[in-house]
């Protein structure tokens, strides 16, 4: 039993949060064939379960719901004492929206304007993709310290960038709002300040964007499998201590404008 627990402890050991579906589940299973040991953040704990069960051994469901500072402080302990450190931490946790039900994205689009968007939806979906990535972080910093090869990839999106969204040729150009697009910049904005603040110790952090993945983020209206999606995701997670930080990137390694 002792020598199996020093195996668990002599794999990566990876969290990865909202890891119940899409590009968080498809990003699991990937690190899990790559021998890490997979802590799968699921704010529902059974889905966490049953996506671990599909996962594989050498996943475990872990509640974790990112709007919630108990939530995250007792995910942290649970690592701290059974692992004693964190390796690498994927902030993939988002949602798009609280509003849009069954309207069509143009429909969605003309009610999330800067000048009639919802407060309350602005407010939900930056609490979880915003200021969520930052507590998970401040949480989790303490045990990627104690990892000698540690790495932070924060999942954005393309449509967070100020440079390409801000030139009227670009195609998304005109659907840039303030709910879920201004929510990418935002945590854009978090993780150039997490960047700078890591600049003088080994830690590594990057930004991914994966590609217009068909998942219950956009009502699976994306047109790439989640599997092509997550490819950048997985790629940048797995470099090892001598690959890049600071980077913003989609596949394959292309990197997008601040």
């Amino acid at each position: 039993m002792a020598h199996q627990n020093k195996t668990n402890l002599d794999k990566r050991i990876a969290l990865v949060t909202g890891a119940n579906q899409g590009v968080g589940l498809q990003v699991a299973k990937e690190l899990m064939a790559n021998g890490h040991t997979v802590l799968v953040g699921s704010r529902d704990f059974g889905k966490g379960e049953a996506a671990a069960k599909e996962i594989g051994p050498g996943a475990i469901a872990l509640q974790l719901d990112v709007t919630d500072r108990v939530s995250i402080a007792a995910a942290a302990a649970y690592i701290g004492k059974k692992f004693g450190r964190l390796d690498l931490l994927v902030n993939n946790a988002a949602i798009s929206n609280t509003q849009k039900g069954n309207l069509s994205m143009e429909e969605y689009f003309k009610i999330s304007r800067a000048s009639n968007a919802s407060l309350d939806e602005v407010r939900a979906v930056w609490e979880t993709n915003v200021f969520g990535v930052l507590a998970v972080y401040q949480a989790m910093l303490p045990l990627l310290r104690g990892s000698s090869d540690a790495r932070i990839v924060n999942v954005s999106s393309g449509v967070g960038s100020l440079t390409t969204n801000a030139d009227p040729a670009y195609p998304y150009h005109a659907i840039y709002g303030p709910i879920y697009p201004a929510s990418k910049a935002a945590l854009n904005a978090m993780t150039l300040a997490m960047m700078v603040e890591l600049e003088s110790t080994s830690i590594k952090i990057n930004l991914v964007s994966p590609a217009f993945t068909s998942t219950n983020l956009n009502g699976f209206a994306g047109i790439e499998s989640v599997e092509d999606g997550s490819r950048e995701v997985v790629r940048v997670a797995l470099l090892g201590p001598d690959g890049p930080t600071g980077t913003f990137t989609r596949w394959e390694n292309t990197h997008i404008p601040w």
